[in-house]
């Protein structure tokens, strides 16, 4: 997620929370009957995509998580470190935001998230941070989906008045498969915030579904709809819709730039963000990374 927590210290009537918790579990159902769905759907050779060709093991691809609020399954590879940042900007909002990754295993990437500047309703400064970990039990195969867990901690690093104030975390299961050329994420987060100035937790759930295609060259697109159910009376409901285009000046450097829509919640209207995902190297120093011998 690039956001590291869910909407700030706003009011809205409890009557939208209970819509937008109705709207979220059909979005939790559309997500995982899709999943039961779309893997007989790709077994039929009518309806079967061509096959993408196969990587070169020596280039180092990036496994970007934006343009999206959700995270994808998959991890980096081990030993590579990759960085993404970008910056969003909307009526009353505005930042910076970040996220660094290293492939410690072949199935466990660490990470650290930081908004380094940040501007809420007029108040601006520095951002939250976050630390964690994503962990893949399962690699993706012919009708199974890509399985991984996620933990994240908050870490209130935030300018007072911009941040949440309090150490939170959040845990959620990430699944992922790519169909042909069609890719989908979907993830489905708890999140346990922590009570500024006081002891124990608000919780919400954060629901999304993400689904990206190549289009003709470098060019690709991203759409997503994802919200938080409600956490508290100071932080009702939000859904979103976003959609994006990529592009790919390499393997291993992604563009994105796009808008989000707020459906519901104390969000702007429209957010215009753009960012980019850049693997910056293996720093296992791999064999297979440093190219056929010279003479």
């Amino acid at each position: 997620m690039r956001r590291l927590a869910a909407g700030r210290n706003h009011k809205l009537l409890d009557f939208r929370d209970t819509t937008v918790m109705r709207r979220l579990l059909l979005i939790k159902v559309a997500c995982f009957a899709g999943l039961l769905w779309l893997p007989a759907k790709a077994q039929d050779p009518a309806g079967s995509q061509p096959a993408q060709s196969a990587p070169d093991p020596g280039e180092i691809t990036a496994v970007p998580n934006r343009p999206t609020f959700s995270t994808s399954a998959e991890s980096v590879e081990p030993g590579v470190f990759e960085i993404e940042y970008g910056f969003e900007l909307g009526d009353g909002h505005q930042n910076v935001n970040g996220l660094l990754k290293f492939g410690l295993t072949r199935n466990l990437e660490l990470r650290f998230l930081n908004n380094p500047i940040e501007r809420d309703a007029g108040v601006a400064g520095r951002g939250d941070s976050g630390a964690g970990f994503k962990y893949r039990f399962f690699r993706q195969s012919r009708v199974r989906p890509t399985f991984s867990l996620l933990y994240t901690a908050f870490l209130p690093t935030a300018t007072a008045g911009v941040g949440v104030g309090a150490v939170g975390h959040s845990a959620g299961f990430l699944a992922s498969k790519d169909f042909g050329r069609h890719h989908f994420d979907v993830n489905e987060t708890v999140q346990w915030l922590g009570r500024p100035g006081g002891g124990g937790y608000d919780r919400n759930y954060f629901t999304a579904l993400a689904y990206s295609h190549p289009l003709r060259g470098s060019w690709g697109m991203t759409a997503e709809i994802a919200g938080f159910s409600r956490a508290n009376r100071q932080t009702p409901a939000s859904m979103t819709l976003m959609g994006a285009a990529t592009y790919g000046f390499s393997s291993r450097c992604i563009l994105d730039t796009g808008i989000y829509v707020a459906a519901y919640g104390p969000l702007p209207r429209v957010t215009f963000f753009t960012g980019i995902t850049y693997s910056v190297g293996d720093l296992y120093h791999r064999p297979s990374r440093r190219g056929p011998p010279r003479d």
